[in-house]
Formats: structure tokens, sequence, C-alpha cells
């Protein structure tokens, strides 16, 4: 039915009859398995002719007749005909299903699949042979539109996962066929963009608008943005919307359009909570829209949000990039290559960017443009520095100003003629612009409250806050009892769950209170359903106080709870192979949310984020070492996936700090240790990694926990291996293998196995490796657990290299970095990228070596893992070499030997010293070179590596001084 109506049997199309046949099938698929009656048959098919009746019968006949050889089945009932079938033998039902099953897929690859298969079913217009009018009328709802959503959903996918083609090539026909549809072109012009087709890219805008203009619509911002990505012509722009009511400020204004005219580069705006920063800096950016014509961005830095870090400059400048309009796929991983994109963006543009709430000149100077023609105004509690713009400080506004700003906010005949109140008033708000929107904001609430009234309660609230409190006790007792509790707040935000766990409260209510909390401008609305507070009101809200001593401390349980309780859900979901060594906990949290998928399970922890680091600190700060610890040890995984070695050591670091106060406190400590430990040795402190996890493993084993006890064998034998200890890890990863095996983790299994396969092709035991690593992957596979196949992945195609096998390898190194892509593991795609480098490099393709191995090294600028950095400069090194190019050869394996001395791995620093000794030799250094081949010589010995017999006959071949060995160790 997608398409020309169709039936097949066994390979062979099933003659259908005439049109009137036709008919008579269509009307039994639309109502499969339900009966349809003679005279409904008559009505449709016929126009309700009775003379037709009889017909019904005998092509209900030739139907069957058709269909005899088949299981389709057409039933005779006491109210009419059914036709009965399945799910998979109409395409309609196969095309929904396969559809309601991708969305319920926690793979995307799976979803890929899935999706796929339900577009690949369409063979043209649903039923574009059949007269639908005729045979269903307004009754038939066309599936077309769940066609063009699968379509969309499917590019989505494929673009997220890098294959920008697939997702071009089948948008070009969708968008060709209904250029009107925003979201399918928007999604194709980010294809586009992707492969840098950028004048088809632009072509696809200008269609699209006018598809639009034919029906009295414009294209939307996130077409506009894609346009000005491609083409610099409608200017991106994320401001907020003009403040409705904007007074006063008239010099500071006039400053900034000075400046913006003579060419500068920064203003920067610095005052007292409340001044009014962040409304001057908008108005003047509204303001100066004509002259900034290529884009106006805000950029909020969070310098002084209590109880919240400072954003980082990478994550500002990927904001600032995604608000240009760039692309997520092409946002740099490192800062310096996000600081180079962000400039050239900015470049020949005349772009004006607002820079809120920064916390130093240092958060800042990355961000501001060098490009000439564009503009940064900057806002902070803090005075700028000479080389970040001209300074304008925020003092209270005049007298006048401030009683302007009032009678502005309110309605003009409640203040006409009474000036000395409105000018009493601006005084009691210290003539800032923040309390005298709140005095307003309640002047306007209370609609029957004569001006003296509003005087009088801010006079009884003294001369500090008097707005704030004025409007803080107008609220209702549930309105009040809230703000308190969100000036305790330990993050940056809260969403309506989590304010209704905050207050402990139903969903329904705390929304209700928030909103009034928006309405009087007491709190911001900064996403839907999600709030923050302005500094200086969470400042005088944490000040005010409690119902009762316990009201702060029980409000911060019940929040800790709902993080806890909803980051062990999320991660059970979105990790299900880790489920079994997650720590339990028996908290509880009625607001809690259930995730369908791992998707939603991941973009929650990725919202709530910075929240949750902050739950960790409050919870280490305020007596509550279960919470800390635990919400510490259920969030390692994600930051180990996305390579954020600072909050993980942060949080790990904490949660150690809490549960080592207790010393019988084994379980705690055992978990800690563990990821504490591999958080270490991924940042290259081998040492330190091995001392965590040999105090973890007794803890384990008192405990009787035989995963823990085997996930700690592997933490141990890692740094062991790594130190040049090959024989006690294996001995370690042997253990390991046998506890995974007795506790049936298969995940375990198969990262025991891969470190067995590993340190098996390091001792030339390249076979045994195979077959280990061959093993292990199908494991990973099966759980889906899509990091630990990526890196299992790079284990097997490096033993296929060194098998010769290269296209196997090829093979297993792309998908690996297909599996590392998907789920944001920077490190395993790192690996895989250089990993083919290696492969085209055997292959004698060193520009494409070359260029993987340049990407490898860009996608791993932002990851701290000591040992990729490492084996990134000996391949590199080895590329070099290859290449003949001794200079880039030596730089790489001076650094790789460098950074392996730092951590003591000592067959990186073999093989280090291996290539600076052949490279030094090939140059003529034979002096220098010959140190070089005696330290490669003895450690590969002393490890008991092949690679000492390797060096050992280079050696020999030798006529030159390089050819001088010493006396070492075998041992």
């Amino acid at each position: 039915m997608l398409g020309p109506l169709e039936a097949c049997h066994d390979g062979a199309l099933v003659p259908l009859g005439d049109q009137q046949q036709r008919f008579v099938l269509v009307v039994l698929l639309l109502h499969a398995n339900r009966p349809v009656s003679t005279e409904r048959f008559t009505e449709i098919v016929w126009n309700g002719n009775p003379e037709r009746r009889h017909l019904v019968r005998g092509y209900i006949n030739k139907l069957r007749k058709a269909f005899q050889d088949s299981d389709v089945e057409i039933e005779t009932t006491a109210t009419g005909y059914v036709l009965r079938v399945t799910d998979d033998q109409v395409d309609t039902f196969r095309f929904d299903r396969l559809c309601s099953e991708a969305r319920q897929a926690d793979d995307p690859r799976r979803a890929i699949e899935l999706l796929r298969t339900a577009v690949g079913l369409w063979r043209g217009r649903y039923l574009e042979d059949i007269d639908i009018d005729r045979v269903g009328g307004t009754e038939v709802i066309s599936p077309e539109d769940s066609y063009f959503d699968a379509v969309g959903d499917l590019a989505e996918l494929e673009l997220n996962t890098g294959d920008h083609r697939s997702a071009r090539d089948r948008l070009r026909r969708v968008v060709q066929f209904d250029p009107a549809r925003q979201k399918h072109a928007g999604l194709l012009m980010r294809a586009l963009i992707a492969d840098g087709a950028r004048v088809e890219a632009i072509r696809v805008f200008h269609t699209t608008s006018e598809a639009l203009r034919g029906i009295d619509l414009e294209p939307g911002p996130q077409l506009r943005n894609l346009a000005a990505r491609a083409e610099r012509g409608e200017p991106p722009s994320s401001l907020p919307s003009r403040p409705g009511v904007f007074t006063g400020r008239d010099t500071e204004l006039a400053l900034i359009e000075r400046t913006a005219a003579a060419g500068g580069r920064a203003v920067w705006i610095s005052g007292p909570p409340g001044a009014g920063k962040t409304g001057l800096a908008i108005e003047s950016a509204h303001r100066l829209r004509d002259r900034f014509s290529d884009g106006q961005l805000l950029v909020r830095l969070g310098g002084f949000t209590p109880n919240v870090p400072a954003t980082t400059i990478g994550d500002a400048l990927t904001q600032a990039l995604t608000d240009l309009g760039v692309p997520a796929e092409q946002i740099p991983a490192t800062v310096g290559r996000k600081v180079t994109l962000y400039q050239t963006e900015l470049y020949g543009t005349r772009t004006l960017l607002v820079l809120d709430n920064a916390a130093s000149a240092d958060q800042v100077r990355p961000l501001l443009p060098q490009a000439p023609g564009c503009l940064a105004i900057v806002t902070s509690r803090k005075m700028g520095e000479p080389d970040t713009g001209e300074n304008v400080r925020l003092a209270p506004m005049p007298p006048e100003e401030g009683a302007a700003l009032f009678r502005a906010l309110t309605d003009p005949a409640r203040v006409r003629g009474r000036s000395a109140e409105v000018d009493e008033i601006a005084r009691r708000c210290g003539h800032l612009p923040m309390p005298i929107h709140v005095a307003a904001a309640l002047f306007r609430r209370h609609h029957r409250w004569p001006l003296d009234h509003l005087l009088r309660l801010l006079e009884q609230n003294g001369p500090d806050s008097a707005a704030v409190r004025a409007s803080y006790q107008q609220l209702g007792a549930p309105q009040r009892y809230l703000f308190r509790l969100l000036g305790h707040l330990p993050g940056p935000d809260i969403d309506v769950t989590g304010a209704a766990a905050l207050a402990g409260r139903d969903v329904t209510g705390v929304r209700g209170a928030l909103d009034e909390l928006h309405q009087v401008s007491l709190l911001e609305e900064i996403s839907p359903e999600r709030y923050q507070m302005l500094d200086p009101l969470k400042e005088f809200a944490a000040a005010e106080p409690p119902a009762t001593p316990a009201e702060p401390s029980d409000a911060l349980v019940r929040l800790l709870d709902f993080y806890l309780v909803t980051l062990a859900a999320a991660v059970s979901t979105a990790y299900p192979f880790d489920r079994a060594q997650l720590p339990a906990t028996d908290r509880a949290s009625p607001v809690a949310p259930v995730f369908a998928g791992a998707d939603a399970a991941l973009q929650w922890i990725a919202t709530e984020q910075k929240n949750l680091v902050a739950a960790v600190r409050a919870a280490a700060t305020h007596g509550l070492p279960e919470h800390a610890w635990r919400l510490a040890v259920l969030i390692w995984r994600h930051f180990n996936t996305t390579s954020q070695f600072e909050d993980w050591i942060e949080t790990m670091e904490l949660a150690w700090e809490v549960v080592s106060a207790n010393p019988d406190n084994d379980y705690g400590q055992a978990h800690v240790l563990l990821r504490l430990a591999t958080a270490n040795d991924r940042l290259g402190r081998l040492t330190e990694a091995l001392e965590l996890a040999a105090k973890a493993l007794p803890r384990w084993i008192r405990l009787g926990d035989v995963r823990g006890e085997a996930a700690t064998l592997c933490a141990i034998a890692i740094p062991t291996m790594e130190l040049g200890e090959h024989d006690r890890a294996m001995a370690h990863l042997s253990a390991a293998l046998d506890k995974y095996r007795q506790c049936d983790d298969p995940r375990g299994q198969a990262h025991a196995l891969s470190m067995l396969g590993y340190l098996n092709e390091l001792h030339g035991n390249l076979d045994d490796a195979l077959r280990r690593h061959e093993a292990a992957v199908p494991m990973l596979r099966e759980i889906g657990h899509v990091q630990g196949a990526a890196h299992a992945l790079n284990n097997l195609g490096s033993v296929q290299q060194r098998l010769g096998l290269l296209d196997d390898a090829l093979r297993s190194h792309t998908e690996a970095h297909g599996h590392a892509t998907e789920v944001g593991d920077l490190c395993a795609a790192a690996y895989a990228l250089t990993n083919l480098g290696n492969v085209h490099r055997r292959h004698g393709r060193l520009t494409e070596a070359v260029r993987y191995q340049e990407r490898a090294k860009q996608v791993a600028a932002d990851v701290s893992d000591a040992d990729l950095r490492t084996q990134l400069y000996l391949d590199r090194g080895a590329t070099a070499h290859a290449g003949q190019d001794d200079a880039e050869a030596l730089r790489s394996y001076l650094a790789a030997l460098d950074l392996a001395a730092g951590t003591g791995n000592r067959a990186h620093q073999a093989r280090a010293h291996h290539g600076i000794a052949a490279t030094l030799h090939r140059t003529g250094h034979h002096d220098r070179a010959a140190s070089h081949w005696d330290s490669a010589q003895t450690e590969f010995a002393t490890l008991g590596l092949p690679e000492a017999s390797v060096v050992s006959s280079e050696r020999e071949a030798l006529a030159c001084q390089c050819r001088r060995t010493t006396r070492f160790s075998s041992g």
C-alpha cells in the first residue's frame, strides 16, 4: 500500500484483477481484521447503488482464489467479510511497527537500522494508483506524514553518527518533493554544510523560503542561522527579547554607542548586584542591531552565581559557535581549535556579543572578538582590565532616573501627582533597577493598594533589600517557603520536578508557586519549566530565617534523595551493562522520573551535570556522606565516557574524604577507591592508581563481592602492566576472568579477555591474542556495551594489523570509531583514528595515514588520557619516519619518551627510544643514537618483549657507531 497497490507471494506478484476488484481489496485492507458488510462495500465502491450489491460476493470469491496459495484469508462472518492479516503482511502495519521499535531502541545503530527498513518500504505515494476519495474519502488518513517524520528522525540519527551522505541523499528527495518542510530542509542544510557543500545549502534555504512565502510563512530561526553559517545572510541571534521598559542610563548608553562607532573591541560593564548590568547590556545590543547586522549573541558565563562554578571557556565557546550556526558535528573538541573556529566565524562580519556575568578577565579574553567590526559587551561585578575594553562602572541611578523607571513600570494613573512618594520609593530601593523592578511588580500585583501602602512596607523593611523583602512578605506561605529553599539551592538552576523534591510537595502545586515567583520578578525562567535566581535574590533568600531550624537541611536531603534516585535510574537505563556493579541505595523520591530509553537518560544526566556535581559538594559539606559517595560513584561512567577528568577527580576525591572518615564503611570505600583508581590510571598516575586499587581489593574480599573483586583485579592489572610487570598483570587478569565467569558477568569477561589479548600481543603471541579479542567483541555487542566494543575492536584491529590482515583491521577500527563517536568517547575515537592511520601506513598510503593521525590529534586534544597521548606521538613518529620526515619523527618520539617517562610506562619508553635511535641513525647522529639503541634493547629485553631481538638484528646490520652495544640484563 506504500506506493502502487501490490500483493506478492514467494517473490511473485499476485494478480489483483480489475479496478473494481482492487477497490474491494482496498476496502478490506483499510478495515483489516474487522468485518465489512455487503451494504458498506456497495456504498463505498458503487456509491450505494443497490443493483451492484450482488457483485460483492463475486469479487470476494475472485480475491479468495487469488490468495488461495497464501496464508491470507477472507472470512465470511455474520456481519460481512473479514480480511485476516498479520502485522508483517501489510507494509503499512510493518512500517508503524518498525518506527515504534526505533523510537524505543536504546542503541542508535539499531534505531537507524529499523528506520532504514521502514523508509525502504515506501515505493511511491500511498496507494498512488487508487482513487482514495472513491474508496475511503476523508475517513482515510494517509500515513505520508509518518513517512516524513521517519525520514527526519533517521536523518537526524545519521547526522549525529557522522553519516552525512546518507542523510543528504535521502533528504534531497524529500525536500525536492515538499520544500516547505522546514525540519527536513534544516537537516539537509546541516548535511550539506557538513560535507562542505555550502552553495547547495544556500540554494535549499532559498527554495524553502520561496515555498514558505507561498503559504504566507517565513523560515524559522534554525534555518536562518544555518543560512548564516553557509552565507552571511540573515544574522544569527540569541539575544533575549528587549526589556519591556528601560529608562535612564543615557550616559552609559552613549559611551557604549561611541565605542561601537569608533571600532572598539569591547565594553566592560561592572557594578554591584542589582545595578542593572545585564539589562543595560541587552538594551545596548538591541539598539545597536543595525550597526551589527551579522548577528547578536548572548553567552552566559555564570561568574557570580552562588554555589555554582563559572562556565568554562570551552563550554562558552561551544555555546557561541552553536548560536553562530555551526552544526554540533563540526565543533572541535579542543579549546584552542574552538577559539580558532570562533574567531574565523567572526572574521569579516559585524557581530555583537553580550558576555554576561564574567568571573574574571581571564575567562573573557578568549571570547573577545579579534576581528575588526565586532564588539563584545561584558558584564561583571568586577572591574575590567586595560586590555578588556572601555570600563563602565554602574553606580545607583540618579534619583530622577530611578523614579522615572518606577513610573514606567506601573500604571500612570496610580502614580499621577504622587512624585514625592515615587521619589521615596526609588530611594528606598537604593536607586537600583533590580529592587525597583521588584517593588513595581509587587505594586502591579496588588492593584487596589495605594502608593503610600507600598511605601510603608518598604519603610518597615529597612534600607537593605527593602523591595525584595516587601515583595517576599506579600507572598503566600507556599511561595515564601519555596523562595527560602531556592536560596540554599546547591546548583545553578532547577527544573519543576527537582523543585517539587526540594519542597516536598507535588509537582502541580510547585509549578504554580514557581510561576508566581516568576510573575513578581523573584525568579527567572531560563528554559521551559527550568528556573534560576538572580545572584542577589539568591543571597537574600538564603539569609531569610527558616520556619523551623531543620527546614534547609530537610530540603537538602529531599533534593539529594531526588538526584540520587533519579541518577541511579538514569545510569541503569543508559549503561545497563553496569547495573550489577552500581551501589545500592535505600533512598526514595516520589517525584523521580522514569526513563523510556537510553537517550532520555543520557540527556537528563548531561542537563543536570552541573547540579549533580554541586550536589556531591553539598552532601560532602553538610554531613551527608552516603549521598556524596553514591552520587560520585554513579556518575563516574558518564565522566569516563566523556573524558571529563576535572569533575571526575573532584567528585571522587570528595567522596573518598567522606567515606574514609568511617573506617567501618568497607562498602563505600571499595566503590570509591575502585573508581578513583581508574581515574588516576587514565591520567597517567600509575603508582597512585595501583595503590588505590590495592587498597580496594581487601574491602571487596571482606564484603564477599566477587564482581567487585574481579573489577579491582583488572584495575590492579592495568597499571601493573603499564609499569612493566607483565607476568603479574597477566595473573591478575586471569584471576579476574575466572571471577567474572563465576558471577556470570559478560561485560567483565570481555574486558578481561581483551586486556589478556593486548598483553599477548605485546609478547608476540598473536594467535592467542586474536582468539581472545574475537571472543570479547561479540560479548560486548550482545549486551550493547558500545563503549567497551569500541575499545575491544581497537585492540582486535591492532592484532589484525600485526598478522597482516589489513582489510580486517580497517573494518575493525572503522567500526570502533563509529561506536566511539556514537557514545561521545573521544579517547576511543582517537585510538580508532590513529589505528586507521597505522593501517594506511602499512598499506603505503602515507598521505592518508597523516590525515587520520592529524584527526586523532585534534580529537584527543581535550582528553587528558596519558596512554592515549603517548600512543599518538609514537604513531605519528612512525608515520613521519616512514615518510622520511625525520624532524617530525624525532619531535614525536621525544615527546612520547617524555610522557612515558613521566607516567612510568616502560613499554612506551622502549618504543620511543627505538624510534629516536632509528631516526638519529638515519640523520647521521650516530653518537647520540647509540644510547637510545642501548635503552631500547635493554628495556625490551627486561620486559621480555620480542622487539628485543628485532632491535638486536637491526644493530647487527649496521656498520656505524650505532652498532656499539652495552651489557644488559635479560631478566
